[in-house]
Parts: C-alpha cells; structure tokens; sequence
C-alpha cells in the first residue's frame, strides 16, 4: 500500500512529498531532500490506526 505524505526538510526548510511504502511496517531509511540534496532520516512508524513520519537530520 502506497501513500503520499508531505513534509518539510529540516535542513532548508522546504516542503515537499514522500511516496511511503506502508506494506512495509515500522522501518527507518535515508533519502535525499528534493530541493537540498542533503540526507534526511526518515522514521515510520504506526500509530494504532494511523502512519507517523518523523524526519530528521542525520546528526539528530
């Protein structure tokens, strides 16, 4: 199951999308920003019902 969820990069501050395999489970992974280029962490997780996303800095 996909899903589409906006977030905003905490480098240069800058929204953008983030196509979100949730077949997948709980799982953390690296992805450049669009705008930026530089390496975001990406944390999902479930929450009961509902998908959280935490992005952060890799020196977080």
């Amino acid at each position: 199951m996909l899903e589409t969820r906006e977030y905003r990069c905490p480098y240069c501050g800058e929204w953008a999308e983030a196509l979100l395999d949730l077949s997948a489970g709980d799982r953390e992974y690296i992805e450049d920003c669009p705008v930026c280029c530089r390496p975001i962490v990406f944390g999902l997780c479930r929450d009961g019902d509902e998908w959280c996303l935490d992005v952060r800095t890799e020196n977080d």
